[in-house]
């Protein structure tokens, strides 16, 4: 292993496969949103209840993963994964009712979970095969620029299509992307089992005392940030006035607020450590939580956009690269088990805003349930213990 093997096309290959089924498969439906409801497609609540049903697919997709852990499993299930994500996006082409959309994003969740699980862990442990596990976190850039390209998908096809037609530039895009990205991970130089180093390694528990606090922390990271990434410009849709720019540009704040994250995220873990540097990233997405709490309208609306969309991803990968370093023995099913973590509590988020509003609540309160799942995920992770 002395020669260094080139790592942008196995970075780029990941992102791609992010790219794919977590902008054009997850995060689009954000910004379809106001268009869907506008279109008498979907009512609010309908698409809340939506949003359930993909996260419900994305936690079964993540529960897979966990069983479906190893090397051999990995390279078997994620081109499967990928087909699931592009037929069902085809499909989503021609569901005119929330019946049919909502088993669809169910589908389209289970593939979600499934490769954002699978195509990192199985990058990450190459990564660690060829002692480049600092790089990890830049596979994420794909989640950034798939946020871009969504809001410019929706943006561009608006008042060219209508209803379910507005499916139809991710789910051509999706085809080629999500081919090209499995045909470079299916050439990694990866062993069928990858070895622990010693004999006591292989012990299979994933929580201990240093580690439960990080997995109830991000928990807390799961809702907090789910709700205005899912709902921030309905919100903005209800407050400002009718066709303001903000609609449809709050997204792409958000979106073009998470293309630096990765390496902004991945640098502070280096500078501060990793502990601190997830603390701060709480205490972030939280202040951007009560802006738009607080603040109502445009202020707060752009505030939460960038904080918010800066932040997450820094979370994400902050959390696997502590937890894998806790349980370097484990990788790709400590990975499952923390996305599966955190995806339910993403599932509850959406949920619990659909009964919110059944009782007569505002989606805009709703957001209080984002910023205390915050605030106990910044309790939580300060009770994480600090290790050389």
């Amino acid at each position: 292993m002395s020669e260094r093997p080139a790592l942008f096309p196995v970075l780029l290959a990941g992102a791609t496969l992010l790219l794919v089924v977590h902008g054009l498969g997850r995060f689009v439906y954000t910004p379809l949103l106001p268009w869907l409801v506008e279109d008498g497609v979907l009512t609010v609540q309908q698409g809340a209840n939506i949003a359930s049903w993909n996260y419900l697919g994305y936690l079964i997709g993540a529960l897979l993963a966990l069983r479906w852990h190893r090397v051999t499993q990995i390279r078997r299930s994620l081109p499967w994964a990928l087909a699931l994500h592009v037929l069902s996006t085809l499909a989503q082409t021609q569901a005119e009712s929330a019946e049919a959309l909502s088993a669809l994003r169910l589908l389209n969740g289970i593939s979600n979970g499934l490769v954002f699980v699978q195509a990192p862990s199985l990058i990450l442990e190459w990564l660690a095969r060829h002692r480049r596990v600092s790089s990890s976190g830049l596979v994420y850039l794909g989640v950034c620029v798939g946020l871009i390209l969504s809001s410019l998908l929706v943006s561009v096809s608006n008042g060219l299509l209508e209803g379910a037609e507005r499916w139809w530039p991710a789910a051509l895009l999706s085809i080629p992307l999500a081919w090209w990205g499995w045909r470079q991970l299916a050439r990694l130089d990866m062993p069928e089992e990858i070895p622990a180093e010693k004999p006591e390694q292989l012990s299979g528990r994933l929580l201990d005392r240093a580690s439960t606090p990080l997995f109830l922390s991000y928990a807390g990271a799961g809702m907090g940030y789910i709700l205005p990434m899912t709902f921030l410009p309905m919100v903005a849709r209800l407050q400002v006035e009718p066709g303001s720019s903000l609609i449809e540009s709050s997204w792409l704040v958000v979106a073009v607020a998470t293309l630096p994250s990765p390496w902004l995220w991945n640098r502070l873990g280096a500078l501060l450590g990793d502990i601190r540097a997830l603390r701060l990233s709480y205490v972030t997405q939280l202040a951007g939580v009560l802006a738009a709490l607080l603040l109502p309208g445009a202020p707060g609306i752009l505030l939460c956009a960038v904080l918010v969309g800066g932040t997450f991803l820094g979370t994400v990968l902050l959390t696997q690269r502590l937890a894998r370093a806790l349980h370097p023995h484990q990788g790709p099913r400590l990975s499952a088990a923390l996305i599966a973590l955190y995806s339910l509590t993403q599932l509850a988020g959406p949920w619990l805003t659909g009964v919110w509003l059944n009782m007569g609540g505002t989606l805009h309160s709703a957001f209080w349930l984002g910023a205390g799942a915050l605030l106990w995920g910044l309790i939580w992770m300060l009770l994480v213990p600090r290790r050389d």
